[in-house]
């Protein structure tokens, strides 16, 4: 009797040997690796300690101002890197190009230095074709100004021109552009901010940054002979010249049977625009101010001798008129009056 019971303690006890056995070679290694791992996340934790890299709080400090656009407009792929570029003195205070002027401020403020305010910059499209703009075939496949371009160069007769599908109106982060009724977008200029996305997507390369208070723009970027690029496009630039020839500060060259304006020339007297025979240069003041010179005036002339139409009249040292039917609303005149006796009356800016 006593021989099973004996042969069943054995069998029990070799089982809990066995199960000791199994569980020693179970924690064993679990200690081993757990030891490891315990001292490589104090030698981590004492590296970042001992390396870590003190962060400027100026760069926090311009992250909370910033409009958090991250259109990249600045030149940097977000503003996270341009914050720490105003830090390290790479890049102005002022080069948000999403930031307004107070905007401008506070981050000067931070970096204690004085926002200096450039020229604003918007886009502008080098096409005002649209529907006027005459089509060699007919296009049928993605509606896409890449795709089009990539199937002989698009469908228009104008290979210039633009191809109307509004890439960029797709890829512009502040809708500030939508297509016009001629099949053109139009820019907002409140909202544009000159990011630059929509002349990365453009595949004519159509699209330039422009001075924000320049108004009157080649709205033409063909290269063509004026006879073939009249028959292309009925508002096409004919490189006739009468634009260059009537500007009164020679801020018009024709390059290559194409008018340019210097903007920096350019006192927006739209005198090249009512020359124009085809339209190709806009106006965007089409109703302009007109010169207005009160009793202050004292005669010294100054107005006279920069009036592009000779519409100031008047004798040295008595008060000048201001011949209406001549004003173009330059302003040329105000600029130059040491009295301040000359004020701009009416005028309507374009919304374009």
């Amino acid at each position: 009797m006593l021989t099973p019971v004996i042969q069943m303690l054995a069998v029990i006890l070799t089982a809990q040997q066995q199960d000791a056995s199994i569980l020693s070679a179970i924690t064993g290694p679990v200690i081993v690796i757990g030891s490891i791992a315990l001292l490589l996340g104090l030698g981590l934790a004492f590296a970042a300690k001992k390396f870590a890299v003190e962060k400027d709080p100026r760069v926090e400090a311009i992250l909370e101002v910033l409009p958090s656009a991250n259109c990249g407009g600045c030149g940097y792929p977000g503003c996270s890197a341009f914050a720490i570029a105003v830090v390290e003195g790479n890049a102005p205070v002022t080069g948000c190009t999403a930031a307004s002027s107070a905007v401008n401020a506070q981050i000067a403020k931070i970096m204690g230095t004085v926002a200096v305010e450039g020229e604003k910059m918007i886009a502008a499209i080098l096409c005002n074709g649209g529907k006027s703009a005459v089509n060699a075939f007919n296009y049928h496949g993605p509606s896409s100004c890449v795709s089009m371009s990539m199937l002989m160069g698009g469908q228009k007769a104008c290979t210039y021109g633009c191809l109307g599908s509004g890439d960029c109106i797709a890829v512009c982060p502040f809708d500030a552009m939508k297509m016009g009724d001629n099949g053109v977008p139009l820019i907002d200029p409140g909202k544009c901010v000159a990011c630059g996305k929509c002349i990365e997507a453009c595949p004519r390369d159509i699209i330039i940054l422009w001075p924000a208070t320049r108004k009157v723009i080649v709205a033409c970027s063909s290269r063509d002979k004026g006879g073939i690029a009249r028959k292309s496009c009925s508002v096409a630039c004919i490189g006739c010249r009468k634009c260059e020839k009537v500007c009164p500060v020679d801020a018009i060259i024709i390059d290559g049977f194409l008018a340019r304006i210097n903007p920096d020339k350019c006192i927006n007297c739209g005198l090249c625009a009512s020359e124009c025979p085809t339209g190709a240069i806009i106006d965007g003041i089409p109703v302009r101010p007109k010169a207005f010179i009160d009793t202050t005036c004292i005669g010294c002339t100054l107005c006279t001798r920069v009036c592009p139409t000779d519409a100031i009249e008047g004798t040295l040292k008595e008060q000048h008129t201001v011949i209406a039917d001549k004003c173009i609303g330059c302003g040329q005149c105000v600029e130059k009056c040491p009295k301040n006796s000359i004020k701009m009356m009416g005028g309507v800016l374009s919304q374009q």
